[in-house]
């Protein structure tokens, strides 16, 4: 099962549409994770197009999604549970891992999704990947925008990013 994963879109200020790259990818998924900073519905709309859409708010989302989506979420892709959190709150930014570990504290995950710092990120914590896309539309200190593909097999995964090409 191949599942595309973005966070921090923030369209339509960022861009007005989704990049090539990630449509070309939207083709062939199975389902789509997004961590967060919609920042507008038309982008889950988009998405969802594709494929199925599992997805929770960040801290520039407004209430109407914050009342559909919610700020944290665990789904069961195959045999593998994805926790699925933006990773914002209180303190720096330095700490969005750390949160994001946090909110899945109690429960038994085998990856946290997570955004916010627009920095792709893919390493395991006692036994735990985590995971950031980066930012589809905004690279910020990362140097390049990014989205990340899983793939999942029963219960292995296997993660990557994906670079887009400059502007």
């Amino acid at each position: 099962m191949k599942v595309v994963v973005v966070s921090d879109t923030h369209m339509p200020k960022m861009a007005k549409q989704l990049p090539d790259r990630l449509l070309a990818e939207l083709e062939h998924t199975d389902a789509i994770i997004h961590a967060g900073d919609w920042t507008d519905s038309s982008v889950f709309h988009a998405l969802r197009q594709y494929a199925p859409v599992y997805g929770i708010c960040g801290n520039n989302d407004g209430p109407g999604l914050v009342r559909r989506l919610g700020f944290r979420r665990i789904v069961q892709i195959e045999k593998v549970k994805v926790g699925i959190v933006h990773g914002h709150g209180p303190g720096r930014r330095e700490e969005t891992e750390t949160r994001a570990i946090r909110s899945f504290a109690s429960n038994e995950v085998d990856v946290i999704v997570f955004g916010h710092t627009h920095i792709p990120l893919k390493k395991t914590k006692e036994g735990i990947l985590l995971f950031n896309p980066g930012s589809l539309t905004d690279k910020r200190r990362a140097g390049c925008c990014t989205f990340g593909i899983l793939k999942i097999e029963g219960r292995r995964l296997f993660a990557e990013h994906v670079v887009l090409p400059s502007k």
